[in-house]
């Protein structure tokens, strides 16, 4: 079986959309469905209609908690604005949806050992990083039983080995950050718990007309949109 995985959609319906016709047999969504993007409310509608397995990211939490998001220093401004955007056009049951989105799963293939989470096993707020110290890495994962774990969060799609742990970051569909403005996701092999990267094209204009018509600090989102980089959205952000 092969299953797609994806993260940090972030209100882009249209990278969604990419993304999805990818040939696979299931779906699972590491979270953070909302925020930085102009359609909340298709997302969620798209992947409820489906019934795709959804986990829950820091972003989806916040919105539906009202709680910190525990985003990076320099992008928060940017976090919260478009919360309040989101928040604005989403409903009860879709707070409700988000609330209810488990943070972890666990699954067992013919090739091993499965851990789908958004952040770490830890916390859905950690960041797995390439250059996060062994150490520390030690401690976000705990004693957890796995042949590998799939995590998003960073935005940064990219492969780790840990002792017998493999660690696979997915990248993000909606805001990719690693310099590629394409599509970012994982086609799993659940027989060989072999991981493929795929990027996908997809309508950025479209998004972008949007994101200029509706959203706060819309110059700034659509930068990172167009680059796959946080550097303008930083620099503007300084004294937002």
């Amino acid at each position: 079986m092969k299953i797609l995985v994806i993260s940090d959609i972030h209100g882009n319906m249209e990278a969604l959309s990419s993304v999805i016709q990818i040939p696979h047999d299931e779906v699972l969504c590491l979270g953070d469905l909302v925020d930085y993007g102009p359609s909340p409310v298709e997302v969620i509608e798209f992947l409820k209609a489906r019934n795709i397995k959804v986990l829950k990211g820091n972003h989806d939490n916040a919105v539906a908690t009202g709680l910190e998001c525990g985003c990076s220093d320099e992008l928060k401004y940017l976090s919260i604005a478009t919360r309040d955007y989101t928040r604005a056009h989403l409903d009860k049951s879709h707070i409700d949806y988000l609330k209810s989105l488990p943070s972890e799963i666990e699954m067992e293939f013919g090739g091993g050992k499965v851990y789908f989470t958004h952040g770490s096993p830890r916390s859905f707020y950690d960041y797995i990083r390439q250059e996060t110290s062994e150490n520390e890495l030690r401690k976000m994962i705990g004693e957890i039983d796995a042949d590998l774990l799939l995590v998003g969060h960073t935005h940064m799609p990219f492969e780790r080995q840990v002792n017998d742990l493999r660690i696979v970051n997915v990248g993000s569909v909606g805001q990719p950050r690693d310099g590629d403005p394409r599509a970012s996701c994982v086609l799993l092999d659940t027989a060989t718990l072999e991981t493929e990267f795929i990027k996908t094209d997809y309508d950025i204009d479209s998004v972008v007309v949007q994101v200029s018509e509706k959203m706060p600090y819309a110059e700034e989102l659509i930068s990172v949109m167009e680059t796959g980089k946080t550097d303008h959205a930083k620099r503007i952000g300084d004294n937002p």
